[in-house]
């Protein structure tokens, strides 16, 4: 039985003026977490996270996993969509992570997710935890850690990455602007919010980090939740917030909330 984990994380977007901050340390923190639980751990940072890396990084960790193996694979970029082509979406549109090259590739879409999820050994746990994406509502929650000046959305826009010629037309789109990644596949999705809303990205105490990563990280140090389902809740009690308008969400059967975290 072996553990091991994909950490992805990309502040630079060559040629979008989508750049972000905190996704390389988000990467980089998930990493470091993720060792210390005995995962065997792959960084693809900025460059190295291209479209054809990150497809052949994930479908190799699928395809090497046997019965008894844990895999957990953190993204942490900008989300885009595209339209729906196969008539799948309830909502008509893909959703998907931007990789590096998203200006001439386009995004790692989910439907494509969730064919090398589907390829997996019987027996192999997959873990997905997506800080990117999505637009919402103000409720409540703590601020304490964040700093002043913050946040902006881990969102990119259609215009910022596809043709002009490929745009679809205004009256198609859809009125929310992303989507999430439940078609993604896996035993469990952690993700930084609902389908209708953006992940943000932040910095707290001078460093920048996506905010559900900062927060999932801070609960599971100070809480030592014994389940997913018990660090979901943890996590809610910081977000979603006056400045940082996100609910996270779990999507994953109530057996796999109840596996021990990272086990």
């Amino acid at each position: 039985m072996s553990k091991k984990a994909l950490c992805i994380g990309i502040n630079d977007y060559p040629g979008t003026q989508n750049d972000l901050s905190g996704c390389v340390n988000d990467a980089n923190d998930w990493a470091a977490e993720l060792g210390s639980h005995g995962y065997t751990v792959t960084k693809m940072l900025d460059g190295q996270a291209t479209h054809a890396a990150m497809t052949a990084a994930i479908g190799s960790l699928i395809k090497s996993a046997v019965n008894g193996d844990t895999l957990v694979i953190t993204y942490s970029g900008h989300g885009t969509w595209v339209p729906d082509s196969s008539g799948d979406e309830p909502d008509g549109r893909d959703e998907g992570l931007c990789p590096w090259d998203i200006g001439s590739v386009g995004p790692l879409l989910d439907d494509q997710i969730h064919q090398m999820f589907d390829a997996r050994a019987a027996g192999v746990r997959i873990l997905l935890l997506s800080d990117s994406c999505h637009s919402g509502s103000v409720t409540r929650g703590r601020e304490d850690d964040l700093d002043p000046g913050q946040p902006r959305a881990r969102f990119m826009p259609l215009e910022a990455w596809m043709p002009a010629n490929e745009l679809p037309q205004a009256s198609t789109r859809p009125p929310h602007l992303v989507g999430g990644l439940k078609r993604s596949g896996g035993d469990l999705l952690l993700s930084g919010c609902l389908d209708t809303q953006y992940s943000w990205d932040t910095s707290f105490k001078g460093r920048p980090n996506g905010a559900f990563t900062y927060y999932a990280l801070k609960t599971l140090h100070e809480n030592k939740p014994a389940n997913y389902e018990a660090w979901f809740k943890a996590i809610r009690t910081y977000l979603p917030s006056t400045k940082l308008p996100q609910d996270p969400q779990i999507l994953g059967s109530a057996t796999a909330r109840r596996f021990k975290v990272f086990a």
